[in-house]
């Protein structure tokens, strides 16, 4: 029969110095770093790291005062939006017709220029800083010429709040075209600038020229 091995119940130190002896330099831990002891070297010797200390992040409060400034003060004075100018005038467009007395024909044909092209620059010239009236001009009753080719056609940008004026004073039930009521006072213009171009070219043409036969 297997001989009994005896219990050790108590702890022996002379065994336990005599397994020191003979085992490893000392006991491990699970870890593979060896236990700190007098004398001992750990193994993965553990770095001792400090965190830097980082700067605190101040987040302004709303009861900060910076946190009541507006956005439009903080904008440049280039970008802020400029307030609005005013309140922008309504226009209205109007056709027109407008041609030579039967008086100009004559001088028109002998000018040596296209008259329809005398005509559509004496309009130009007539409704250049030109304003509607709110005072109703009756149209005039000069003979107009027949030539219908030398007639100027165009649109008219009148202001409309003093066109309904003369709406409501001339033509309440709006069945009359809006050129009967504004050619009163856009008719004379033209025809005057008429006269001032002819007179223009007249003069032009009695000029000599330079270095021309005298």
């Amino acid at each position: 029969m297997r001989k009994k091995i005896p219990t050790i119940t108590r702890p022996d130190p002379s065994y336990a110095a005599a397994l020191r002896s003979e085992g490893e330099e000392g006991p491990e831990r699970e870890d593979g770093r060896m236990l700190a002891g007098p004398g001992s070297v750990l193994a993965n010797p553990v770095q001792n790291t400090v965190p830097m200390p980082q700067e605190p992040v101040v987040t302004p409060s709303l009861s900060m005062p910076a946190a009541l400034v507006s956005t439009e003060a903080a904008m440049p004075k280039a970008e802020r939006p400029s307030a609005p100018a005013g309140r922008v005038a309504t226009t209205r467009k109007i056709d027109i017709r407008v041609n030579a007395l039967e008086r100009q024909e004559e001088a028109l044909i002998d000018c040596g220029i296209d008259p329809a092209h005398v005509i559509r620059a004496a309009l130009r010239r007539a409704v250049k800083n030109w304003t509607l009236e709110p005072d109703f001009v009756a149209p005039p009753e000069e003979r107009r010429t027949r030539i219908t080719e030398w007639r100027a056609r165009t649109s008219l940008a009148v202001d409309a709040p003093t066109l309904t004026q003369l709406l409501r004073a001339q033509d309440p039930l709006d069945v009359l075209s809006k050129w009967t009521l504004i050619r009163g006072q856009v008719e004379p213009r033209v025809w005057a600038e008429i006269d001032t171009i002819l007179d223009e070219i007249a003069t032009n043409a009695a000029v000599p020229r330079e270095g021309g036969d005298h």
